[in-house]
Parts: structure tokens; C-alpha cells; sequence
């Protein structure tokens, strides 16, 4: 069972409440947000094993190479372009589909490894967590995220989604089961909020709705709501303590009273969409 966290806009709490959640459900925690990964640092896992993530990128050979150009109409990702003495290759544009070695007639092209980011694995008590880690200055995530995501450990994981509804988190929610969505009582995560629900009604997963930072009298996003039958998974008030414990690096849920919110709010899962 996977379950896919995710929030229309950053800094909803998205890492948060995924964290502990993890620690509660006893679910093992999969970062997907592989360009600014965050949860290690509250879960703290140990015994970590790294590998690397390698993608193709093309090579020209100057002694076969004809400067046809013919490679370069092709490419639908404008990763090579023609010069008057050279096919230049535009490494961060490519997305190592192929298509220009099966273009080359003179056999001028083979394709060489380059690593673009590393896949992390630890553990946090009984429960697995994993991240990818893509490589400063690199453009593309989804190599990485796929791979984080092909080989998931047995039982419960919950996928820390990367925030917003970019082609990043279209690729988390392919290998989702059921999702969970957080958002914040203002008039911007209620916005952003309406793009993720359509999203997840696109790809046709039940979820459940957590309110982060909550206070009384947000009377937008309650009659959106109730306007659109959204299961309410729980409400996480905000206060300076809770914002304390968290910018130490710590779990929401050493917090005894927050601790007694997140374990109703999995209860309400279990109830609602496992």
C-alpha cells in the first residue's frame, strides 16, 4: 500500500506530517521530493546505504560523424543542436530516449553514463526510509524518482511527495494507492489546494484531507469542504512550540499533545482510505 502525501503549494507541512505519520502508522517513509529532501533530518535514519543514478547522454564520434544534422531534427528536447564544424550536445537537455542513435546512419553515435543524483536507504526503528538525491545544478528529477520508486519496500509507505502538481508529482502519483492531501487555512493554499484534488481525481485515488497550521474562522475553506464532501483527516493547530520543536529538527510528535492529534488522524485513515 502506497500513500501519497501531497500538497498543491511548499511549506504546507507537506515533510511534517509525513514524518510523523510514518512514526505512528509504523510505515515505512519514502522521500520523493528529490530536489530539496528534508525528512532525514527528523527521522534520522541509520545504517545508510547510497547508490548512484546514472542516465545516457550521448557522444559524437568526430571520425564517423557526417554533419548530416540528421540527429538533431529528431530530438524533440533540442539536446543536440549543429554547428558548422561539430553536432553539439546539450547534455542537461537530454532525456537518453534514443531516438538520435536510431536517426544516425554512420553509426556516429553511442551514449556514455553520467550520474545526476544518488539514492539513499536507512532505517528508523522497524521501518525503512529511503530518498533520492538530485545533484546540484542538474534539471531533471524524474530519472531519480523513478528508480526511488520502482523497488519499494513491503507493508505501508508513505511517499512524501514533491510539493506543487509538476510532472515531479504526476510521476509519484502513478505509484500511488491512495492519497493524502495538506493544506493551510489561507486564501493561497486554499487555491492550490483545488489544483491537487485535481490531480488526484484525475488518476482516480481516494484521499483524505489534513489542515495544517489551523485556526477558527477560515470560512472559505470550510464551505469549499463541505461544498465538496472532503474527508477531514484531522486539523494540526499552530503554535510556538510546535514551530520550536520543528526548527531543531525534531518530531511534532514528542510533543505529547500533537502526538494525541496524529494518532487520531490514523485512525481517521485507517477508517477513510485504508
Amino acid at each position: 500500500m502506497n500513500i501519497a502525501v501531497l500538497s498543491g503549494k511548499g511549506g504546507t507541512g507537506k515533510t511534517t506530517v509525513s514524518t510523523n505519520l510514518s512514526i505512528i502508522l509504523d510505515s515505512n517513509y519514502i522521500d520523493c521530493d528529490v530536489e530539496e529532501p528534508n525528512g532525514f533530518i527528523f527521522l534520522r535514519p541509520e545504517e545508510i546505504n547510497v547508490r548512484g543514478v546514472e542516465v545516457d547522454i550521448p557522444v559524437i564520434s568526430k571520425d564517423k560523424c557526417t554533419l548530416c544534422g540528421d540527429c538533431v531534427k529528431v530530438c524533440n528536447f533540442n539536446a543536440l543542436g549543429k554547428s558548422k564544424s561539430k553536432i553539439i550536445v546539450f547534455d542537461k537537455l537530454c532525456h537518453g530516449c534514443g531516438t538520435c542513435r536510431l536517426a544516425c546512419q554512420k553509426g556516429a553515435l553511442k551514449y556514455d553514463k553520467k550520474t545526476i543524483g544518488i539514492i539513499e536507504e536507512g532505517i528508523k526503528g522497524n521501518i525503512v526510509c529511503k530518498r533520492g538525491v538530485l545533484n546540484i545544478s542538474e534539471p531533471m528529477a524524474v530519472p531519480i524518482l523513478r528508480e526511488l520508486l520502482q523497488e519499494l519496500p513491503s507493508g505501508i509507505n508513505i511517499l512524501d511527495s514533491p510539493p506543487g502538481t509538476s510532472c515531479n508529482v504526476v510521476n509519484t502519483l502513478e505509484y500511488a494507492d491512495k492519497a493524502i492531501l495538506v493544506t493551510e487555512p489561507t486564501v493561497f493554499g486554499l487555491h492550490d489546494l483545488k489544483m491537487a484534488i485535481e490531480l488526484v481525481k484525475m488518476f482516480k485515488i481516494p484521499f483524505g484531507l489534513i489542515i495544517n497550521k489551523y485556526d477558527d474562522g477560515n470560512v472559505l475553506l470550510e464551505n469549499f469542504i463541505e461544498k465538496e464532501s472532503i474527508d477531514v483527516l484531522g486539523y494540526i493547530p499552530y503554535n510556538k512550540k510546535a514551530a520550536k520543536v520543528y526548527s531543531k529538527g525534531n518530531m511534532l510528535i514528542d510533543i505529547f499533545e500533537y502526538k494525541e492529534i496524529f494518532q487520531d488522524i490514523a485512525g481517521n485513515i485507517r477508517e477513510v482510505i485504508l
